[in-house]
């Protein structure tokens, strides 16, 4: 065998243990997130994701238990609001999600994204006012309209204006020359849209959406916490919260 023959023939072995140590490797980092990704499964299943789902979905548990990720809610949306959440280490991969701030649920009268699905995840919904995603809280610390500037983006916004929010008029005790026009949820009217948090104008939004079983961080923003009906005037309904 000629030198060049023998050096090639080297090259060729090295690059074959290369080639299997790079192939091993891979194969070690996939079989690593199958596992984890199997764990991500194991407790996803069994936790309650702050995640907002479309229209009909109920409980997260039950939602993930049926969602077959077909993506047909997601086609249907006429409003591009519907997409697949990108996340390979969760349950919640490839799952139909909503982001309130970017495009929020519209409404729609015929609700095109529940019917289509096929295996119950999106059910019970046939008209626009039985939708229930959640519904929206205030944040009185960064809404600008508990500062005595007037505004009403969010309640000028909400396809249920003067039920899921109302304009609650109050004096300024800090400021006589200017009115407070606090919007106030009725938790029982709101179908958690998200309407309002699109087009808040404040950078980061100062009302948002829950639902039953998130947190709402009570002890880091308390300006998200409920207050009692009692302690508010105006015609706020059951169910409010600032």
């Amino acid at each position: 065998m000629g030198q060049s023959e023998a050096v090639s023939s080297g090259e060729d072995k090295s690059l074959s243990r290369r080639t299997f140590i790079s192939g091993a490797s891979i194969a070690g980092v996939t079989l690593a997130s199958l596992a984890l990704g199997g764990q991500a499964v194991a407790f996803g299943m069994s936790t309650q994701g702050e995640t907002l789902r479309p229209p009909g979905a109920q409980s997260e548990t039950d939602f993930l238990a049926r969602c077959v990720r077909c993506g047909k809610c997601i086609e249907a949306c006429p409003h591009e609001s519907i997409f697949a959440i990108k996340d390979f280490l969760s349950a919640a991969n490839g799952t139909p999600t909503i982001d309130t701030r970017a495009k929020a649920c519209r409404m729609c009268h015929d609700v095109p994204c529940v019917p289509v699905c096929p295996t119950g995840a999106l059910r019970d919904v046939e008209k626009p006012d039985e939708i229930n995603m959640g519904y929206a809280i205030v944040d009185r610390e960064t809404c600008i309209s508990f500062k005595g500037l007037r505004c009403e983006v969010c309640y000028r916004a909400c396809p249920l204006i003067d039920r899921a929010i109302v304009i609650d008029y109050r004096k300024n005790e800090n400021d006589p020359t200017h009115s407070i026009f606090a919007p106030i949820i009725d938790q029982e009217q709101c179908t958690g849209c998200g309407l309002c948090v699109e087009r808040c104008i404040t950078d980061e939004p100062a009302i948002r959406i829950v639902r039953e079983g998130w947190t709402i961080y009570e002890n880091e923003q308390e300006g998200w916490v409920p207050s009692a009906r009692e302690n508010l005037s105006g015609p706020q309904g059951e169910g409010v919260w600032l």
